[in-house]
């Protein structure tokens, strides 16, 4: 079973992804921000990541970077899930590792489509 870790301060927009995921088949797991994300891939990589960018403590591009640097970090798909949406935000997760973006609010056939995308699918 593969795994996604989804990191958003929402718990709302948490809970409506761990469904959406447990639903494909997703082991899932939670944090609610970048910070304790990083603690959770150092000890556990996940196969795919499910990331907001707006959160306290670290945010998601902040987390992105260092996840790339991180031993093993390389390897988990990074889809960012955000309201930030102009090109300028888009390519800065991109450049910084991201594999695919999707604008909240999104449903089951988006997250469908994106993972698919990436090959996670």
């Amino acid at each position: 079973m593969k795994s996604c870790l989804i990191v958003d301060d929402s718990r709302v927009v948490r809970m409506v992804a761990k469904k959406i995921l447990q639903e494909l088949a997703f082991e899932t797991f939670e944090a609610e921000d970048g910070k304790k994300a990083l603690d959770f891939c150092l000890g556990r990589m996940p196969d795919v990541i499910l990331l907001d960018w707006n959160m306290p403590v670290m945010n998601g591009i902040d987390f992105l970077r260092a996840l790339r640097k991180s031993p093993g970090g390389d390897a988990p798909k990074v889809v960012f899930c955000t309201t930030e949406n102009d090109l300028q935000h888009i390519m800065e997760a991109m450049g910084s590792g991201a594999d695919e973006y999707i604008m909240k609010p999104f449903d089951a056939e988006i997250i469908e489509s994106k993972f698919s995308q990436v090959g996670i699918l």
